[in-house]
């Protein structure tokens, strides 16, 4: 059961991170191309680059996580005894969980609080901007415990070919 719905938010997860992607690009593109063949560019292209940029980046938190794919720091783990090295990684995905879990508490607050302000251009409320944080961090939280006991008995994460759903090995 765990594993059919894992596939499910890590398939939505990335059907998000590459749908913003590409909006993104094709809005500075054309924006790019517009202000060069017409002298003329579409005022929002920034904002909403801006804005899909934050999203993207912080729906990235997790599937990265998975393969790890974050910046570490590994000569603790490497410096002690297997036993140790793995109450390293145990205390890591505390902290690492802690973190997420801050982002959810602090982003769900932000984004309540900046509801009420619009931005600039588009005028939406910014509270649907700043909503990338905690789901963001929630959708971490989920990506870190589908991983940790992997990473703290083994020192493993996922391998590309598994998060495509593919057994390792296979094209």
């Amino acid at each position: 059961m765990f594993a059919t719905i894992d596939r499910v938010v890590l398939g939505a997860n990335r059907v998000a991170m590459i749908a913003a992607l590409a909006a993104m690009s094709a809005i500075v593109f054309v924006n790019v191309m517009l202000r060069y063949l017409t002298s003329e560019s579409i005022v929002w292209a920034e904002e909403v680059a801006r804005y899909l940029m934050i999203w993207m980046t912080l729906l990235g938190i997790g599937p990265v996580l998975r393969v790890g794919g974050h910046v570490a720091i590994d000569n603790l783990q490497d410096a002690v005894s297997p036993a140790a090295a793995r109450l390293v990684r145990l205390a890591i995905v505390a902290v690492v969980l802690a973190f997420c879990l801050f982002l959810v508490w602090v982003g769900w607050r932000f984004a309540q609080r900046t509801m009420v302000q619009t931005t600039p251009v588009l005028e939406i409320p910014f509270g649907w901007v700043a909503a990338a944080i905690p789901v963001g961090g929630a959708l971490a939280v989920w990506h870190l415990l589908a991983v940790a006991t992997g990473f703290v008995k083994e020192r493993r994460f996922e391998q590309s070919d598994e998060m495509h759903g593919n057994e390792a090995g296979s094209l």
